[in-house]
């Protein structure tokens, strides 16, 4: 699926944004240094001299000056990086600030985009925006083990370390999550914390509810004239790093959903693509709501969590209540 001109004119306009936002920054750390390191900017400012003074030299054939104009201009770098060292400061204070390291906020690299660019355009593609605010709130730093006791806190405890795992190996294992149990116990909270590990590792993470998911593939699938969109959305779902399937059983069950969910989680296997599916369902459930296939397919594939204890929800509702 291909961004229209004023998306693609929107991610463009976050890139220069956050190279806006980031020069504002490195001047005003420039500043503060200058004002409190009158000799870092005389060290600085002696660069230029010094490459003007050996450029002369060179043009008029002497051929070591290349060799002392490296040497002297790596020994003002440790004096500097010195320098601010000791007055407090990190040594890489005053290096360029990026959002992005990889492509240097500018979106692409050797022509390619980026992943921090394929990660908008997922954003922007699918309407998917609402998993921003979701990891906002629902990370690993707002966790909180108030609401669960004896058995259910063993459980939420162990799905929360199984969670850390999963982030912290991602990059060298092929893993699956199914999170289910009782409504509100941190099946998607869970998957949000992920998210937002992954997607700070700069990986590619299409988020959906189940029910949002196969509404979309069904609009796409029953157009013709989608057939290139529903190309596109396939290949982004079976490649991407990271697919969240939340609340799997709200959807409407049918022969073309089953159909449809057989089809991706069976190709992320064999592309070894991870998947995380939350759901309210038990194994009986969901064993007789969908094929012997798909449950096996997850029973054999996936690491199972359960999570059982109170609505979690509804206790904060009721207690905000009071």
């Amino acid at each position: 699926m291909a961004l229209t001109k004023a998306q693609y004119d929107t991610i463009m306009r976050n890139y220069e944004e956050r190279q806006t936002r980031n020069m504002r920054l490195l001047m005003q750390r420039r500043e503060q240094v200058y004002a409190q390191l009158p000799e870092y900017k005389e060290l600085e400012d002696s660069v230029g001299t010094t490459s003007v003074a050996h450029a002369r030299l060179l043009l008029d054939g002497d051929t070591a000056a290349l060799a002392e104009l490296k040497q002297r201009l790596a020994e003002v770098s440790a004096q500097r990086k010195a320098l601010l060292s000791q007055s407090g400061f990190p040594e890489d204070y005053l290096e360029p600030i990026y959002d992005c390291p990889d492509c240097q906020d500018t979106g692409y690299i050797d022509g390619q985009k980026c992943h921090c660019f394929r990660q908008q355009e997922i954003t922007l593609l699918y309407e998917q925006s609402g998993i921003q605010e979701m990891i906002a709130r629902e990370n690993f730093d707002t966790l909180s083990t108030a609401y669960y006791q004896g058995e259910d806190l063993q459980r939420f405890e162990n799905a929360v370390a199984i969670s850390h795992k999963f982030t912290d190996e991602f990059k060298k294992n092929y893993q699956n999550l199914l999170f289910y149990g009782t409504v509100g116990t941190g099946k998607s909270f869970l998957s949000g914390c992920i998210a937002r590990e992954l997607l700070s590792q700069g990986l590619a993470v299409i988020y959906f509810s189940a029910a949002g998911l196969f509404e979309t593939l069904a609009h796409y699938s029953f157009d013709a004239k989608l057939k290139e969109m529903l190309y596109n959305f396939y290949k982004d779902l079976y490649n991407s790093d990271l697919v969240i399937i939340d609340d799997l059983g709200t959807e409407v069950t049918n022969n073309f959903v089953t159909s449809q969910l057989f089809s991706l989680l069976n190709e992320r296997h064999l592309r070894q693509k991870a998947t995380i599916i939350s759901t309210n369902l038990n194994l009986e459930e969901l064993r007789d709501r969908y094929s012997d296939r798909i449950f096996s397919r997850i029973t054999s594939n996936y690491l199972l969590c359960k999570l059982t204890g109170p609505d979690i929800r509804m206790y904060k509702k009721r207690f905000s209540g009071k």
